[in-house]
């Protein structure tokens, strides 16, 4: 793997996955946050120690120096190694913990429920930040119990991919992929597939599973929790979608062979699947198209947004937030810090310093797809200032359809078992397109798993 494409790997990683992990917390600021009461309006000062920016790019680096500039009075300390959960449950039970965390959104909703995080709508108001500065989306993840307890950063949606000389070389036009029409695209994708001694040789579709499952359940009507964040993994529509991605994956050979053959892609690389037409159509998150560039003289590619049962463009929150645990030495430092990182001021250096790499890169292939970070008013100042035409018509549509589909995002929710409902759904989705359970005792087992540990974590 050359050093580009280790790059982009640990790009595409630290996008999606949770990227930081720690020690204890230094003095200064605004007191012991063990106390009922934080004052996050205190000056920020004393020493910060904070978890993340594992393998800081150009973007990360850019809004560490940003922070560092108007945080002149606060010493900075980033242990930059991997959120680990366990580590971080007994840091806080030790009292050793950071001042400020970065974790999954997906999981602020489990730590606000144990206790371990502070709630944020003092520190947001004491800044004078509105919950307005993010989507609404995005802030609803990291809301539990009507509370504010993180600071988001990036929101990176998914969206479908199409290999438009494939689907020209069926008849077929990039709207014809189409997640509203259940029964018709599977017809597509059922004409798109080929195989090769009875195994894949070109998908129709990488619907993305078990990872995107949530994304197709939400689109199709189902849910994962409920508004008071209690796991639905069972309801009839998820039941529905379920029995519809295990005929569509059918369809192209079945999900092991599915995942076989996905697990042989050159993700990274020269030989991607779209330069060898190993896919016609694939739903991937918005970084993706970065990873793409690299090859865009030899692959044909256009996009189209996921549609929702109504045929509207639909997608869903992720990425990643800074939380402030309970017990944290300089919680007014750590709120200064998280909210300078993702203020649209940051987010402009982040973006000039992404310019500045591509325009400095000898490799002609850079191309500036944007960066998404979770607020409407840094995405669109960003687009408006660096992300200008390609050179590539089918690279500017596919930008061009993230960039749109960023706004129609919808939150998973946030719960008290926020990390056992994703795991209990990747599980109970992967049960099912196995063929070890129907679709219906995958999620009901999957249900009665996550009901267990929303039940011990709520007390309930």
């Amino acid at each position: 793997m050359t050093k580009r494409q280790r790059v982009l790997a640990t790009f595409a990683m630290t996008a999606s996955v949770v990227v930081l992990a720690g020690c204890g917390g230094g003095g200064g600021g605004g007191g012991n946050a063990a106390s009922e009461e934080v004052d996050f309006s205190a000056a920020p000062t004393g020493a910060l120690n904070a978890w993340g920016f594992e393998n800081a790019d150009d973007v990360g680096q850019a809004r560490l120096d940003y922070a560092e500039e108007q945080l002149s009075d606060v010493d900075i300390k980033i242990e930059a190694t991997a959120f680990d959960a366990q580590k971080f449950t007994a840091a806080t039970a030790s009292g050793q913990v950071p001042d400020v965390v970065q974790m999954s959104s997906q999981y602020v909703g489990t730590y606000a429920a144990k206790g371990l995080i502070l709630p944020l709508d003092d520190c947001l108001s004491a800044n004078d930040v509105e919950s307005s500065h993010w989507y609404d989306s995005v802030i609803e993840d990291v809301t539990y119990d009507d509370s504010i307890y993180a600071v988001p950063q990036f929101y990176q949606p998914p969206a479908i991919i199409v290999n438009t000389r494939l689907l020209e070389a069926a008849g077929l036009a990039p709207e014809d992929i189409d997640t509203s029409d259940h029964e018709g695209l599977i017809s597509q994708v059922t004409s798109l597939y080929k195989e090769s001694g009875g195994n894949p040789s070109t998908l129709g579709m990488n619907p993305d599973l078990p990872g995107q499952a949530g994304l197709w359940f939400l689109g199709n009507g189902g849910s994962i929790m409920d508004d008071e964040g209690k796991p639905t993994l069972d309801d009839p529509k998820n039941v529905e979608t379920l029995e519809f991605l295990k005929e569509l994956t059918d369809a192209q050979g079945g999900y092991a062979k599915v995942k076989s053959f996905i697990d042989t892609f050159d993700m990274f690389g020269s030989e991607n699947q779209y330069v060898k037409d190993q896919v016609a159509s694939g739903v991937y998150a918005q970084w993706y198209p970065n990873v793409l560039a690299a090859t865009q003289a030899n692959i044909t590619i256009n996009a189209v947004p996921f549609k929702d049962q109504d045929g509207n463009p639909f997608t869903v929150a992720s990425g990643t937030a800074f939380v402030v645990p309970k017990g944290a030495k300089n919680p007014a430092a750590a709120c200064a810090w998280a909210l300078n990182l993702t203020s649209d001021d940051a987010w402009m250096a982040a973006g000039e310093a992404r310019a500045t790499t591509i325009e400095e890169d000898p490799d002609p292939n850079r191309m500036n797809t944007g960066l998404f970070t979770g607020s409407p008013s840094a995405d669109q100042a960003i687009r408006e200032q660096f992300v200008v035409p390609t050179g590539n018509a089918g690279f500017d549509q596919v930008i061009a359809t993230y960039y749109e589909v960023v706004g129609e995002g919808r939150s998973f929710g946030s719960s008290a078992a926020g990390q056992e409902i994703q795991t209990e759904l990747q599980t109970g989705v992967t049960a099912a397109l196995n063929g070890e359970k129907s679709p219906e005792e995958a999620l009901a087992d999957a249900q009665q798993a996550a009901q267990r540990a929303w039940d011990q974590t709520t007390g309930n």
